[in-house]
């Protein structure tokens, strides 16, 4: 459901380019929650040494196939415990999509991002994306969020609030030889405030730039001196 593939790597660069998002005199990357790997794939294409970790291995099967002849290593782990496995210092670490509201507690992302913070190089970048549901509809038809459709898939999420979490209801309806059925699955996110996280990364040392919106995503741009 991610649609075209060559129009989101395409989108990733434009992004990176937007960011100036070159490598540095340690030539490595760390992507937090990297998914089949179309980020990791983009950095590498840079000049990037990309470590790729995500906790789903059928995820990380399909980034060792896309990205099997650029120097990407994939990691099966939480990404919370990547400062374990990664202790060199990196020139850039990323967790984009909506990768960050999957930490548990906004105790847990501040922990996350003082790691993030000491594992960069002097210079060093984090760039990072979510959704902001902190001003999410509480009733009504506006919780269904359409996500995509072609002519066999139709994907939408039904949203409800639990406090500090939201509830996401995946509702996935694919037609097949006997006709439609529907697939539906559940898990929760953080209602992460974009203030929160700026405060957040600016106490572990890091210079914030303002966040910017695109394509329903608040993007963070932070280094560190």
């Amino acid at each position: 459901m991610l649609g075209d593939l060559d129009q989101v790597l395409d989108g990733a660069r434009a992004r990176f380019d937007a960011l100036g998002i070159r490598p540095g005199g340690t030539r490595r990357a760390i992507d937090l929650g990297a998914g089949p790997g179309l980020h990791a794939l983009v950095l590498a294409e840079r000049g990037f040494r990309v470590l790729a970790i995500d906790s789903c291995p059928s995820l990380l099967a399909e980034l060792e196939t896309l990205t099997a002849d650029l120097p990407v290593r994939g990691l099966r782990a939480d990404l919370c415990d990547f400062a374990r496995h990664h202790p060199e210092p990196a020139d850039l670490v990323t967790c984009l999509g909506d990768t960050l509201t999957h930490v548990p507690t906004p105790a847990a992302v501040e922990t996350l991002l003082c790691d993030v913070a000491r594992t960069l190089a002097p210079r060093g970048v984090f760039v990072a994306s979510f959704r902001d549901y902190t001003g999410t509809p509480a009733r009504g038809g506006d919780r269904f969020v359409p996500v995509r459709a072609d002519a066999d898939r139709i994907l939408t999420c039904f949203l409800e609030l639990e406090g500090e979490r939201v509830q996401v209801h995946d509702l996935l309806h694919e037609r097949g030889d006997a006709g439609w059925s529907l697939r539906v699955s559940s898990y929760p996110k953080l209602r992460l405030d974009p203030a929160f996280v700026a405060d957040a990364l600016s106490r572990a040392g890091l210079r914030v730039a303002s966040p910017e919106r695109h394509d329903g995503l608040v993007w963070f741009h932070a280094r560190r001196d």
